[in-house]
């Protein structure tokens, strides 16, 4: 998929999302919430529609098959094009990656502690150590940041949470620990959030 300008060929109000996303952006509670999703997704229409010199709203977006099981839930493609893209939002931040390989984004909040000590199992066992070793004040961050890292790696797989985020270490520290055929990068988002996006090296 080869590089352009990011200024759409129309006004951005000839795009629109899907049917199915206007649905899901729709039964968010929060107004920020579906207006950060509508953004994103309108985003990532208009930057396909000039990437492959097409009409945003014509951009005919499928899934690819999970490879754990084989359903239609993998990784989102463009219909009949080579090129790969992933999407992310959380907590007014979205995050957009295009490669010619596979491709993964992931953005997260960076939460209290509360909140991450319910979901802390699913890191990698040496990750929890790692946060466990981290000031209380930093822990938040000592989660969300290899959480972003390791969301990535399974949205570039295909799986999503699907396979088991804690079979990955990817590190809690300033960079991610490697992985096999895949390359892991943090992205600046300011310091309420953590992000990274994973590209398939094989």
């Amino acid at each position: 998929m080869r590089r352009r300008s990011t200024t759409p060929r129309r006004p951005a109000r000839t795009c629109s999302t899907s049917r199915r996303a206007r649905g899901r952006a729709a039964s968010f509670l929060r107004a920020g919430d579906r207006s950060l999703y509508t953004a994103a997704h309108l985003g990532l229409r208009l930057l396909l529609g000039r990437y492959l010199d097409i009409d945003p709203a014509a951009v005919p977006l499928i899934r690819l098959e999970c490879p754990t099981c084989d359903v239609l839930h993998g990784r989102p493609a463009v219909e009949g094009q080579p090129g790969h893209f992933s999407l992310s939002h959380s907590a007014g931040r979205g995050l957009l990656a295009f490669a010619a390989v596979p491709v993964g984004a992931d953005v997260e909040a960076v939460r209290e502690l509360k909140t991450v000590g319910e979901v802390v199992s699913a890191l990698h066992a040496r990750e929890a150590g790692e946060r466990t070793a981290t000031s209380p004040a930093d822990r938040p961050r000592a989660f969300a940041r290899p959480w972003a890292r390791e969301e990535a790696h399974l949205k570039g797989l295909g799986t999503g949470l699907g396979r088991d985020p804690s079979l990955d270490h990817v590190g809690t520290g300033g960079s991610a620990a490697s992985l096999p055929d895949w390359s892991i990068s943090d992205v600046a988002v300011g310091t309420a959030h953590e992000a990274a996006v994973a590209v398939c090296s094989r």
